[in-house]
Order: C-alpha cells, then sequence, then structure tokens
C-alpha cells in the first residue's frame, strides 16, 4: 500500500491499525497537505452492515466542526470497492501511549478530560453518540490539543439500530452497563466511558478487570471498582467523586449531561481559586539613586516598590515581585538578559535625584524583544509632587503597554498611601530598613515607623508595616513570643481601618501558621488572595499550607504562581520541589533543589529539604555534606540539627542519635509537627519501628494530616508500611485528609 496513490491521495505510512480499519499517512496531491485515511478491512467490506457502518461514521463526523474532534473531509472507494475516509492527521501521541509513560498528574488528566468532554459535548448537542470512547481514540497533539477520532460507532438519533441482536460494539474495557448488556444506549454511555479513561490516567488501572471479555463484561456490569484513593494517595476528594458519579452503574444517577461534568472537572483543576491569567509582563528594576547624599538611596528603593504596588493592581500585566527586581540593584547587566531571566517582555528603568526638597525622576520603557524604547519621560518638582509623579508613572505604562485600566484599578492607583510627605519618608525609610532582616535594622524600622505615626496618626500602611517588622523580628529569633504577639496587635490595628488590608492578613495568616493553627491560618491567606491576588506573603503562606496538608496539586500550582511573580526567590522553587518530590518525581525535584540551593545557599530551609530530598532518592553522599558543611556555621538551627538527625539515620549511629536529642531539643521537635514528623523518618531509618510510630502519631495530633506522604510519597516509612499500627495511624489520616477542604 505504501507508496502508491489512490484517487489523489499518495500513501505515505501506516499510522496504525483498530478493530475497525486501518490508517495510512498521506499526501494530499490537489490541496498539498498531509492528511490520514482510514480504510474498512477488505472482509468487512463484504458486509453490507459493516460498511452502512462506516458510511454513518462518516456522516457523523463530517458534521462535527469542533476544536477536540478529528475533522473529516471526505469518503471515497478505491476501484476494488473498498471505502475509506479522508481526515486531519495530527503530529503527537495516543493517549494510550501517552499513559504508557506512567501516572498522570491529576491537574494534565484534569485538562484532558475536559477537552475530550468538550469534543464530546458538541457531538452530543447534534444528537450524536460516539459509543467507543478510549485512549486509543484519543490523539494529544504535539500543542496539547486532545483530538477525538473515529465516531464510526456514532448512532445518530432516532436511526435504526445497526447492530446485530446481542452483539456489542465498543471496546468491552470502556463500556457502559447498558452497553455490555446491549441495551439501548444515549449520551451517557460517552460519560461512563470518559469516567474509564480518567480512572485509567490517574491510577495507570482499568476500574474493571477480567480475564476474558465475558469476565470483564460481568463486572462492568455487577461489581464495584477500586477507590481511586486507594491506588493512589494524592488523589482530591472531589476528583474522586467526579468519577465514582461517572460511574454509576444507575442511569439516573450518572452525570446526566456532559456539561455538569466538565463543570465539575474545571473546578479541579484550578482547586484553590481563579489566579488572573496575564498575558504581558514587566519587571521594574531598582531606580538608580544619582542623588548628591548616598543615605537617600531608601528614597530610590521606596519608589521602585510604590510603582511595582501600583502596576501589581492591573490584572492584566504580570510584574515581578520586589525580591527578583531588587536582585538587580547595582548591576549592569543588558536588558535583554534582565529579561530573560525573569521571564518577561518589558523593562522599566529610571533614576531619582534627590537634593533637599527638589527631586527629579526619569523613567523609561523598554521592550526587550528588540531592545526598543517605548516611552520615556523626565519628572521635575518637589517632595510634595512625589505622589503625582508616581502615579503619572504608572499610568504612562499602562497607556504604553495599551492596557485598560478598571475604575476600581485606577482609585487604587491614585491612593495616597500616607499623604503627608514626611510621614512618608519615614514609610519609605522603615521598609529600606525592614528588607535588611537583621536585629539593628528592624530596630531603626520600628523607631521610624513611631516618627511617621507621630506625625500622621492612625494609618492601616504604618500599622501594617509595624506588623511586618515584629513578624521578621520573631522569625529571625528576637523574642519570637513577644514580637508575635505584637505583631498581631499592629495587624489587628491595621485591619481595624481597613478590613482587607492584604499585608496585615498576611501577617496574621503567618503567626497562626507558624502556631500551626492550619484552618485560622488558611482563612487569613484566603482573604489576603481575594483582595490582592498578587500578595506574595499570601501566595506562598496558602501554598505552604496547603503542601504540609497533603492538597499536592493545590500547592503546585500556587509554587508556579509564586516563582510568575517572584522567579529569583528561592521560595517557590523549594515548594515546587518539595511536592515533585512527594510525586515521586525525584529528576524533576533535584533539579529544582539545585536551583534553588545555587540560589541561596545559605537558606537553612533549602538546606533541609534538599538533603532529605537527596538522600529520598538514594543521593546521600551530597545530602550529608550539605548537612555537615553548613552544620559548621549554624549548629544549633533546629533544621540543620534535624538533618545531623537523619545523618545518624542514614549512617546507623543510635548512639550519635541519642547524643544529639538532648531534653531541650527533643521539647523543640514535640512542639512542631513537620520536626516530629523528620525524628520520626530517622528513628524508621534506626529500626526503631515503635518509637518512629510514637513521634507519627505525635505529628498526626498536632495536625500533620499530609496523606498522600504517609501512603506513597515518603520513601522512609517504606520500613513501617506494613505495621499494623501504621495502618491505623493511616487510616486516621486519610479520614482528616478528606475532611481538609480546599
Amino acid at each position: 500500500m505504501i507508496g502508491t496513490t489512490i484517487s489523489h491521495y499518495k500513501i505515505l505510512e501506516k499510522l496504525g491499525t483498530g478493530g475497525m480499519g486501518v490508517v495510512y499517512k498521506a499526501e494530499d496531491a490537489r490541496l498539498k497537505r498531509t492528511v490520514a485515511l482510514k480504510f474498512l478491512p477488505p472482509d468487512l467490506t463484504r458486509d453490507p452492515e459493516a460498511k452502512q457502518r462506516f458510511i454513518h461514521e462518516a456522516q457523523a463526523a463530517s458534521a462535527l466542526q469542533h476544536y477536540n474532534i478529528c475533522s473529516v473531509h471526505d469518503i471515497d472507494e478505491t476501484n476494488d470497492g473498498q471505502l475509506f475516509i479522508v481526515m486531519d492527521c495530527y503530529e503527537g501521541k495516543s493517549l494510550k501511549e501517552k499513559m504508557a509513560g506512567g501516572l498522570m498528574r491529576i491537574e494534565v488528566a484534569a485538562d484532558i478530560a475536559i477537552q475530550v468532554a468538550q469534543g464530546l459535548q458538541k457531538a452530543h448537542e447534534k444528537g450524536i453518540t460516539h459509543r467507543d470512547v478510549k485512549p486509543g481514540n484519543i490523539i494529544i497533539t504535539n500543542d496539547g490539543v486532545v483530538k477525538i477520532l473515529d465516531f464510526g460507532l456514532a448512532k445518530l438519533a432516532g436511526q435504526s439500530r445497526l447492530t446485530k441482536t446481542g452483539s456489542t460494539i465498543g471496546t468491552a474495557a470502556y463500556m457502559s452497563p447498558e452497553q455490555a448488556q446491549g441495551l439501548e444506549v444515549d449520551h451517557r454511555t460517552d460519560i461512563w466511558s470518559l469516567g474509564v479513561v480518567l480512572f485509567e490516567m490517574l491510577t495507570g488501572k482499568l476500574p474493571f478487570r477480567g480475564e476474558h471479555e465475558a469476565a470483564l463484561l460481568y463486572s462492568v456490569v455487577h461489581e464495584e471498582p477500586q477507590t481511586v484513593t486507594s491506588l493512589r494517595a494524592d488523589t482530591q476528594v472531589q476528583v474522586e467523586r467526579i468519577i465514582r458519579k461517572s460511574l454509576e452503574k444507575d442511569l439516573a444517577r450518572r452525570y446526566q449531561t456532559i456539561q455538569e461534568l466538565i463543570a465539575d472537572l474545571k473546578a479541579v483543576k484550578s482547586p484553590t481559586m481563579e489566579l488572573p491569567k496575564q498575558e504581558k509582563s514587566i519587571v521594574v528594576l531598582p531606580f538608580d539613586n544619582l542623588s548628591p547624599d548616598p543615605d537617600q538611596e531608601y528614597f530610590s528603593d521606596g519608589l521602585t516598590e510604590e510603582v511595582i504596588s501600583d502596576l501589581s493592581e492591573v490584572r492584566s500585566l504580570r510584574v515581578i515581585s520586589r525580591s527578583s527586581a531588587m536582585t538587580f540593584k547595582g548591576m549592569k547587566k543588558k536588558i535583554p538578559e534582565i529579561a530573560r531571566e525573569v521571564n518577561v517582555q518589558y523593562v522599566l528603568e529610571g533614576s531619582v535625584r534627590k537634593s533637599g526638597d527638589n527631586l527629579r525622576i526619569t523613567a523609561q520603557l523598554i521592550d526587550a524583544t528588540n531592545d526598543a524604547h517605548l516611552w520615556a519621560e523626565k519628572y521635575s518638582g518637589t517632595l510634595d509632587d512625589v505622589f503625582d509623579i508616581q502615579e503619572r508613572v504608572s499610568r504612562s505604562i499602562v497607556t504604553a503597554l495599551e492596557l485598560t485600566l478598571t475604575t476600581d484599578t485606577a482609585r487604587k492607583i491614585a491612593e495616597r498611601a500616607i499623604d503627608n510627605v514626611a510621614a512618608y519618608e519615614y514609610y519609605l525609610k522603615a521598609y529600606h530598613e525592614i528588607w535588611k532582616f537583621t536585629e539593628d535594622a528592624l530596630t531603626r524600622a520600628l523607631d521610624y515607623l513611631e516618627k511617621g505615626l507621630a506625625i500622621i496618626g492612625p494609618n492601616a500602611f504604618l500599622y501594617s508595616a509595624n506588623a511586618f517588622a515584629y513578624l521578621q523580628s520573631a522569625g529571625i529569633g528576637i523574642k519570637p513570643d513577644e514580637y508575635s504577639k505584637k505583631a498581631k496587635e499592629w495587624a489587628e490595628k491595621a485591619l481595624a481601618l481597613s478590613p482587607d488590608f492584604p499585608k496585615a492578613l498576611a501577617v496574621l495568616g503567618w503567626i497562626e501558621y507558624w502556631k500551626e493553627q492550619t484552618q485560622k491560618s488558611l482563612g487569613y491567606f484566603k482573604r489576603t488572595l481575594a483582595a490582592d491576588p498578587n500578595e506574595y506573603a499570601g501566595l506562598h503562606g496558602l501554598a505552604a499550607n496547603y503542601f504540609w496538608a497533603g492538597k499536592l496539586e493545590a500547592a503546585l500550582s500556587l509554587s508556579e504562581r509564586m516563582i510568575e511573580l517572584d522567579p529569583l526567590n528561592v521560595l517557590g522553587h523549594n515548594l515546587k520541589a518539595s511536592v515533585h518530590f512527594q510525586f515521586g518525581d525525584y529528576e524533576t525535584s533535584l533539579e529544582c533543589f539545585e536551583r534553588a540551593y545555587q540560589m541561596d545557599p545559605e537558606n537553612r530551609a533549602i538546606h533541609m529539604h534538599y538533603t532529605w530530598a537527596l538522600v529520598g532518592a538514594n543521593q546521600p553522599e551530597k545530602g550529608i555534606s550539605i548537612i555537615d558543611r553548613i552544620a559548621r556555621t549554624s549548629p544549633d538551627n533546629p533544621l540543620i540539627k534535624v538533618g545531623l538527625l537523619l545523618k545518624c539515620g542514614v549512617l546507623k549511629d543510635w548512639d550519635g542519635f541519642r547524643q544529639m536529642m538532648t531534653p531541650e531539643f527533643e521539647r523543640v521537635c514535640r512542639e512542631k509537627r513537620f520536626l516530629a514528623y523528620a525524628v520520626g523518618n530517622v528513628l524508621v531509618l534506626l529500626g526503631e519501628y515503635e518509637k518512629a510510630l510514637d513521634w507519627l502519631e505525635g505529628a498526626v495530633d498536632r495536625g500533620f494530616v499530609n496523606y498522600p506522604r504517609f501512603a506513597k510519597g515518603d520513601p522512609f516509612l517504606e520500613g513501617v508500611r506494613g505495621n499494623v499500627r501504621f495502618k491505623t495511624l493511616l487510616e486516621r489520616v486519610k479520614k482528616e485528609w478528606e475532611e481538609f477542604e480546599v
């Protein structure tokens, strides 16, 4: 067949063989395009009924024009009477081939299922039922687009049945109960089949199995499948419900329309919230300080931050966060290089010259793709004009990028955080010190804020800055209990003036997170992001909560959003790496950890997570070398000490473990659920299974309900997974995890 020409189609290669035909890749000589030709097998061509079915395939499919349905162009016949259909030929793989590569991420499987369902929706609207939805009839193009093939089993509404009495059409493993019994079917049979496909994508197994077709069909009609969560621990409760409802044997209890299924699948794909989808992106580089006095640098940095804050209000624009933007301070990198590092199209750079009360500010907007200047402006005035200049810069960028401001966004950009210039200067000076994260700098910040409040009186921005300063002080170990309490007091004062103030809400979220009050913490972080979807502290807090709670898809989605907004900040990379480790994707996990480690080699959280990932991925030497290096400089840091405990576990050093586990350090570990869990891990490595379970139960008592980690995602627990006591604990964790709402 290959090399021959049929009609005006030259056969190039064979693509595959199915129960209802052979498919070849061909060149359409008339239209100069590549197509696929599907031939009915010669022995079936002699059967008038099969031939009629093939014609109906062409007629049904050609009537369906949809992005997710393979387009049919023609039907023809060879000289010897063999029928064939001409349809689009796609570069890609069948879903069956894709699934051979291993389990899919839940979000990816949901996306594929949504696209299949959207194609089926179009068919159902036309009164057409596919009746053979299966991985072999679904193509994923190289661009990630799903195409449904082979409406050869389609049944036009009201059409006489084409099957013989007692026979069935379709592939047995994907048949609905009514189809398996040879009963009349409707669009709900496609919903069942799609449910089977989704089950298989997530678990690598079919929900119904049998040694031969009769046994398989009996299972479809009479038996209940295993739960998805029993086969894959990270499955969300709502995913389990979707599959269960799709596979209801009682038609009345199954999804009644494909639209209902699509709505539920979309909720799974975006489990946390609708995060803004930006098409344009920008980084605001630190404004150069050209003032005669180098101490005026706080002003240029403050202006940078205020412009970032203004532009972040524009939801259609992705604005790189302060943390990554300030990385370029003082650097002389070329604009295209900077843009590539943070993955943006546009770059704003400028300078500030402040002499006394006089100001001169320049700014220019550059398209990094061609290094072209889109807009440039110089502003002169006094300190009294700073708010007006700041607003003009932001509005000019919006205009240059042809963005539209909503009324609410325009109002927020025009808002004066602190309308007194002297108080505003103290506010800028305070944040300049806060970002240094040292005890002396934080003390100076609190002093500046006190002076600002003395001038202006009650103000949500100054109150919130106080809260943030005290939170950071507690975070670096300065009077943690006392200063956490002060942070909470100042945050609540800010919220009394402005109930949805994002930074104050985020401070309260982190205070509750440290206290391991998960539900309270989640509430504050959700409120933070409802007020400002780009508030980085809120994104980080919500992602961290979801990660420790085992809601991995939600945590991954938020960590990727963190990286989009702040690509040079290690926090997003650390979270993403940790999630992939729990997925069992060690290669991606270690790549992300290594990137984060190179970005911030002194970060203690990175050391802890990276070390455990390396040991879990059978690279203990590298993990131990990281811990040994950092332990020389921070021997008393709890995160480093649990790393040293891990080293004891790897080396089976029980004496070393006991020497390190002093009464004081044991108290610290028992009071933090993730530290208690880590100690449990080490004790498993040491073979002290009962002691390990004591610690693991203690972690669960404090709210560690990460079921996917317990069930499958933690290689350190292999030694106890067969233990009866562990299985009892696992059931408890599963129940609490399922009740945890995202």
